[in-house]
């Protein structure tokens, strides 16, 4: 793994799908990677397991409102988890949009599981990209432009930033190794040393 790579994951403080939100988390810390978490309030993020069943409580790094996120903040991906919950509340918070913009803007690393790209057509950057979801986000994402396809990984380079998507936490392994693989790239492009 890269060294002095940074992510940012979003989220809200009830509702994320427990594995969609910790096993990128601990896997790209193991790495090295410094991964921040943001969250609409400073309190504890009370994470799901399957919309429904308690998981694990996460402390956040940051809320959203305090993350800058303007190129000059050297994170290099954005991790947007999913959960029902999390996804519909995250989508109506103009400082997760405002995130979504300025990583993609920048050209950026999204990374985005199950519900997570709800938060890519709220913010009007789903537009031209091919990339998967959970399947009853299919009509929302193709409303907004997007080309979505059923499968366990989909990327996309276009537009000038790189989109990752994954389905659900049964996807897990194949998302966590295309976060791998592009950052090292996004660092690069980036112009600060791997």
């Amino acid at each position: 793994m890269t060294r002095d790579c940074k992510a940012l994951a979003i989220v809200t403080n009830y509702g994320v799908e427990q594995d969609e939100l910790l096993v990128p988390l601990r896997h790209l810390r193991d790495d090295g990677v410094r991964v921040d978490i943001a969250a609409v309030e400073d309190d504890d993020i009370r994470t799901l397991v399957g919309d429904e069943d308690p998981g694990e409580t996460v402390r956040p790094t940051h809320t959203l409102g305090q993350v800058v996120a303007d190129g000059t903040d050297g994170y290099d991906l954005l991790l947007i988890p999913g959960g029902t919950i999390n996804a519909d509340t995250l989508r109506l918070q103009d400082e997760a949009v405002r995130l979504v913009r300025a990583f993609t803007t920048t050209g950026r690393a999204v990374a985005a599981i199950c519900h997570g790209p709800w938060l890519l057509a709220e913010a009007g950057v789903a537009e031209g990209k091919r990339l998967t979801s959970y399947p009853s986000l299919r009509t929302d994402l193709t409303n907004a432009g997007a080309e979505w396809t059923d499968e366990p990984l989909v990327e996309d380079d276009s537009g000038g930033w790189h989109l990752i998507t994954s389905r659900n936490p049964g996807d897990l392994g194949p998302f966590t190794q295309a976060i791998d693989a592009v950052l090292p790239r996004t660092v690069a492009a980036a112009g600060r040393p791997g």
